[in-house]
């Protein structure tokens, strides 16, 4: 492939007003000249040694994008439209700043850390961490860091998490759900860590202030795939008669119950009632339309950026403590039934 030296030695000019033209940095450099430079480019089908200039600067321009993924619903952690926005917006915001995102998922936190930092990433943005795993990151990677929705005690320097009001949601839909007139309200869950179980508070908060009795036969686990989804989601259609409403940790969730109950001939909301968490597409999309919890999952993502990169230039953080507020999404699937109760 043809070089900068051999480029600037056959048009005549300085190698470094051929890389100025090559990297965008043409305001001294004259039309005629972009020109040529250009039109050589084309013709060598030049390619810029990235490696080289990240070597020359002492940074990769990578960044690591990593998901402690412990228990879920689904082996494939994108399928869920929540994650996929959220890693979508990460992407297009890293790409905008000049910057590559590397992504890795893992159920251990130290063969996380091992993989991403063998990358030489420049920082790190981190989804879904526990507090039992947030020491480990601290003490194996001293880059700059944002972490999402991550459930820890405490924030060190260098490190923002970004979560939301989870419990304040909870509280929101279960409180919407006793004003149409639900009492036998049941909460489904994969699991009762993190932000499921800041849900779950809030939900059993709601239901003890309107002194609804709250016992563990309020939460329903949804058993993950490893342990037969589907066979899970039938028990809970066997469930429907003891329950008005059903509130779910996510849309993900809602929508395949609902989809399940269809076909055991329960119907929503006439039958029981369903809400979610996370007014994704999933939500919107889905008919009935979900009623369900508003939060934004590109919102969360172009923060973890713009503080990143405020790490990485040196800048002072104005918080390390971010939290996105909630918000109640009425649409289809809430039946009031105070009149028949």
């Amino acid at each position: 492939m043809i070089t900068i030296k051999e480029m600037a030695n056959m048009l005549g000019i300085s190698t470094t007003t051929v890389s100025n033209v090559i990297h965008g940095k043409t305001s001294e450099v004259s039309p005629a000249t972009i020109e040529k430079v250009q039109k050589m480019l084309e013709e060598y089908d030049y390619v810029p040694n990235i490696n080289a200039r990240n070597l020359a600067s002492n940074k990769s321009k990578i960044i690591g994008v990593a998901m402690v993924n412990r228990k879920r619903g689904y082996s494939n952690y994108l399928q869920d439209a929540f994650i996929g926005e959220l890693v979508g917006s990460i992407e297009r915001a890293l790409r905008t700043s000049g910057y590559f995102m590397m992504m890795y998922f893992s159920e251990n936190a130290e063969e996380l850390i091992r993989t991403v930092y063998s990358w030489n990433v420049d920082g790190m943005i981190i989804f879904g961490v526990q507090k039992e795993d947030y020491q480990t990151i601290r003490k194996k990677f001293k880059k700059p860091q944002v972490f999402i929705d991550s459930y820890i005690d405490e924030i060190q320097v260098n490190s923002v998490n970004i979560g939301l009001d989870d419990r304040r949601g909870g509280y929101i839909m279960a409180k919407y759900l006793i004003s149409k007139g639900h009492r036998k309200i049941a909460y489904l869950a994969d699991n009762l860590k993190g932000s499921d179980y800041e849900r779950y508070c809030g939900f059993a908060s709601a239901l003890t202030e309107a002194h609804i009795p709250v016992g563990k036969e309020n939460f329903i686990e949804i058993r993950s795939e490893e342990y037969n989804l589907s066979e899970s989601l039938d028990e809970i259609c066997k469930l429907t008669k003891d329950f008005t409403a059903f509130f779910c940790a996510s849309d993900y969730y809602a929508l395949m119950i609902m989809n399940t109950l269809k076909d055991h001939g329960v119907n929503v909301p006439e039958d029981i009632s369903i809400c979610g968490f996370d007014d994704n597409m999933y939500s919107q999309l889905s008919r009935p339309a979900i009623t369900t919890i508003h939060q934004s999952a590109s919102e969360k993502g172009e923060l973890a950026v713009k503080y990143l990169m405020n790490q990485l230039e040196g800048k002072d953080l104005d918080s390390n403590w971010i939290v996105l507020p909630v918000a109640l999404v009425e649409r289809d699937t809430v039946k009031d039934i105070n009149e028949s109760v």
